[in-house]
């Protein structure tokens, strides 16, 4: 994950919401990221090959620890994202099972702070500002709200082009 669940929930923008809610939400902000940059943010000198049988990926890489990020690719069925959960000598625990392969390229993801910020940054809008889309004007009483209008000039993929600023030296050429 680009940033731990529990981190978000000690933030005071977060309480009330379960850790459910906000992991599923990470999870789709960091598949926007990752689609809108076209960067996958591998440390491709972080990386092993190895067979997979549930929830374990047998093989061992340096610099692995609980609560990485890494990315399956190559396997033909078990390609994603999933979190460490146990480092061993000779083996990798994940959060979910895989179907049993016997070649799964497993490789380091890791992404700078800016993007971590930037996330978080998100994540607060997503929260607070998701179900006033669409407010143009809202008038009560003495008191008068306006909101910018979304579309396809200032918003990108239901975001405001203002938030995702910090993704662009990330962006990657597309073929």
């Amino acid at each position: 994950m680009i940033i731990p669940v529990k981190d978000l929930m000690a933030m005071e923008d977060f309480y009330g919401k379960s850790q459910e809610e906000l992991s599923r939400k990470l999870n789709a902000v960091e598949h926007l990221v990752r689609s809108y940059t076209n960067n996958n943010f591998q440390n491709r000198h972080v990386r092993f090959k190895g067979s997979s049988e549930g929830d374990v990926i047998n093989g061992y890489a340096k610099y692995m620890k609980v609560g990485d990020t890494v990315q399956i690719s190559q396997s033909m069925v078990n390609d994603g994202l999933y979190l460490i959960t146990e480092v061993a000598d000779h083996f990798i625990r994940i959060n979910a099972d895989l179907f049993p392969v016997s070649n799964n390229l497993v490789t380091k993801v890791e992404y700078p702070a800016d993007v971590q910020e930037g996330v978080i940054e998100l994540m607060k809008w997503e929260i607070k500002n998701r179900k006033k889309v669409g407010i143009k004007a809202e008038t009560l009483s003495r008191h008068s709200v306006s909101y910018f209008d979304q579309d396809a000039d200032n918003q990108v993929m239901g975001y405001p082009v203002s938030l995702l600023g910090f993704l662009k030296p990330y962006m990657k050429a597309r073929f």
